[in-house]
Order: structure tokens, then sequence, then C-alpha cells
């Protein structure tokens, strides 16, 4: 490997250009952030040359791990075709072939794909085909959403507003537009409270927007696959369209390619993104039913027309690595690994994590986990700093809050499950024996 100089220095270097996304800057440097200089596998490797076990997918993106031959070589092979052309009014071969290839597979009838660059922007998508489908009808009044306590659904304004809140994100209340919200899928009464709110404020939704078993942002807190079911026929029932974000839960991460499909429902937008590319490259997608795309056909030029896009809307670089990698989830069988790693998971975390004294609660949908701690005061930190034992461990995890995440990579090993779970066993021990201890990682 190359020499390219001590992590203290890059961490210096990187402070004084860059600004990072939900992170502190004034304290970046003492959080001793990781500096990747390459990976192989499902591993990271810095700077200094230490390996990290991507534990979090970087962030919930990778999904057959880094540095796939198969994927390097699918982004080689369209760079000698054409790196991006505009999707405004003109297609792309490697797009429209990425969209055959992900028809079938979607839980939405007779689908179209508006492809966008991450997940926020696809939800982003998904809220104004909902309004603009009402309009188009000639229908008024419908321009508030359905949605429940515990949601993210990104970071731009319009799914700020239809989520929840948190993050330090109350500081935007004042741009968001109120929605009707009602409880957490998962919490007692919340489908009686969400049925409830469908029929009484039905004249003036556009749709209902939900996660499907997993709300990842809420620290894996679980919607049961029935709610979802009910929330579906109630809002059929009164004719709300519903719009599912399966931008953490898609592409394998719960043990089916998408979480839908456990929920035995066929929602009329569905918002796709993060393992699209297996963590390669940005690409995310609304994918819209025959129904609401129907409605914006009409005269060219007319008012009928979605007059929506962006610059690297369907780009062919990610398309490609996309494409193969839906290819690769078939060949190596990748959901039945996830499955078979998912239970010894679940073992492994029964019989190591959840008998601690220091958490609360261990929550999991197959490879989406969320060990909830429960410290005895406020201000310890214990996610921060259990996150920082695992990596002194060598295994790469970020918490929220107080809740350690863990999302391994599709292709994980039972042999690295075990690693992982003895990783964080140990590092919740090393933090909670001196709760009073609340210095930095």
């Amino acid at each position: 490997m190359t020499d390219v100089g001590d992590a203290s220095s890059w961490i210096e270097r990187d402070a004084d250009v860059v600004w990072h996304g939900f992170t502190q800057m004034a304290s970046y440097a003492t959080n001793r952030p990781v500096i990747v200089e390459r990976a192989e596998g499902r591993e990271l490797i810095d700077v200094e040359g230490r390996r990290y076990l991507d534990a979090i997918s970087s962030l919930w993106v990778t999904t057959l791990g880094h540095h796939v031959p198969e994927l390097d070589q699918a982004v080689r092979d369209q760079l000698d075709r054409v790196a991006h052309s505009t999707l405004l009014g003109n297609g792309n071969r490697t797009v429209i072939e990425l969209a055959e290839a992900l028809a079938p597979r979607v839980p939405v009838d007779r689908p179209r794909f508006l492809f966008a660059s991450d997940g926020a922007a696809a939800v982003e998508q998904a809220l104004k085909v909902a309004f603009q489908f009402w309009t188009n009808q000639g229908v008024a009044g419908r321009t508030r959403y359905l949605a429940f306590g515990g949601a993210y659904h990104g970071d731009s304004i319009g799914s700020l507003s239809v989520g929840d809140g948190g993050f330090g994100t109350d500081v935007y209340d004042p741009l968001r537009f109120p929605v009707v919200r009602t409880p957490s899928l998962g919490e007692p009464g919340a489908v009686a409270a969400a049925v409830a709110a469908i029929a009484e404020h039905a004249p003036e939704l556009a749709a209902v927007v939900l996660e499907p078993l997993v709300q990842g942002a809420a620290g894996m807190a679980l919607v049961p696959a029935e709610a979802v079911a009910a929330v579906a026929r109630a809002a059929a029932e009164h004719d709300v369209l519903v719009i599912h974000d399966e931008v953490a839960t898609g592409f394998g991460r719960t043990g089916t390619l998408f979480a839908t499909e456990q929920c035995g429902t066929r929602p009329d937008l569905l918002v796709l993104g993060k393992g699209i590319t297996g963590g390669y490259l940005p690409l995310s997608a609304t994918v819209a039913s025959e129904r609401v795309w129907a409605a914006f056909l009409g005269p060219d030029l007319s008012e009928r027309t979605f007059y929506h896009g962006h610059s690297y809307s369907g780009n062919a670089l990610a398309a490609a690595v996309a494409l193969r990698h839906l290819q690769l989830v078939d060949e190596w069988d990748v959901l039945a690994n996830v499955r078979a790693r998912a239970a010894e998971l679940r073992d492994a975390l029964a019989q190591q994590v959840a008998p601690l004294a220091a958490v609360a609660e261990v929550r999991q949908q197959g490879l989406m986990v969320g060990i909830e701690l429960a410290p005895p005061a406020d201000g310890l930190r214990w996610g921060r700093r259990v996150s920082a034992a695992c990596v002194d461990r060598g295994v790469l995890i970020r918490p929220l809050g107080d809740v350690v995440v863990l999302m391994p990579p599709l292709t994980t090993t039972a042999d690295e499950v075990a690693r992982i779970v003895a990783t964080v066993a140990a590092s919740i021990v090393e933090v909670t024996d001196d709760p009073a201890a609340a210095g930095a990682p």
C-alpha cells in the first residue's frame, strides 16, 4: 500500500476544508474519525492501514461489500459507452434496461420509474407526484399528508415535513408544512388512530407516507406487517394514495428484496435509494403505479406534465452498476444469506447483548438491528462511546443517540456476525461498567 501519511494530519486537512453532514465540526477531530483510504470486501482500510469491519454498510448503502470485481467491471464497461446523458426528453439504453429489470421485482402495479440521486430527492418527487395526481384530475383540497411518529424521510424541506423531527432539525420548523400525524405504527393503538385519521381527513389527504417494517432513523423501531396492511386497506377504502419509503429497507435488508413484500400490499408510490447501486454511486427512484402515471398524460406542454427533473436523473454509470447489482443479488442467492445471517445474529444478540444490564431493548428485522441502551443519567453519551469502543476493536458502527445500530452488508459471513456481536458486547461492558464516567470517546 502507498504510504499516505498519518491519520492526525489527514483529520486536520479534512477539518480545514470539508463540512460533514450531521456532524458538529467543532468536535469533529476530537471524536477520532476514521479516514478511509481504500476497502476490500466488507472491510474499510484507513490511511494508516488499519482495518475496520463495516458493520453499518457505510451508512446503510453497501450491500455486497466494497471493491466487488463484478460491480467494478460494470462501471468500467459503462465508461466505454457513456458516463451520462440527460433523461429530460431523451432516453438512455442502460437506464431502460435497469427499469426493465426492476419492473417485475417492485411491489407496484405496472410501475414507471422516475430516477433521482438520493432518498430525500426521491421522497420529494413522490410528494409532488401525489399532490399533482389529484390536481391533474380537477380534485381540489388534497394538499396534506398523513405521516407517523418517529418517521424519517430525508432532510430536504418536503421530506423533513413528513418526517417527525429530531436530529436537531427542529430549527427548520418554520419552513416545514403541517401534516396529519399519528403515532408510530408499532405503538399500542396506533393502527386504530391511523385508520380513524384517514377516514376523518380523506378529503384533504393527497397520500399516506410510511416506512414498512422498520423506521430506521427512529432507532430501528419495528412496524408490524399487519399494521402496514391495515393502513393500506383504510387508504384504499377512502381513495387516498399510499407512499412506501423503502430507502432504508429496500434491496434485501429485511430478508426480502423489499419490505413491502412481507406486508402483502401494493403502494401507489414506492421510494427506493441507498442499496440500489450496492453502495457504489448515488441513485434513487420514485416508482409510480400505472394509475398514478396515467393521470399525468395529456397534450404536449400541457399543465398535466410533471414539471420536475434533476440534471443527473438516471445517470448511466449509476444505472449500470445498479443493474449488475440486481443481477448479482439473484446469482449469489444473497437473500438466502441475509436470512441465515439474520437468524445467527438474532441468537447471538439474545445470548450476549440482550441480557446486559445496560441494554433496554434489542430490535431486529433481518440485518437491521437497533440496540437501545439505558444510561442512568443524561449526558453520558453511551451510544457515542460504545461506538468508539467498537471502532477501537476494528468494527465500524455509528449510533443514533443511545441506540447502537448494526446493519452489516448482505454478504456478511457467520464468522463476521460472531465478531460484530462479540465486539458490541465487550464495548457495552467496557463503557457501562463506569456509568458515572461521561468523558469524550
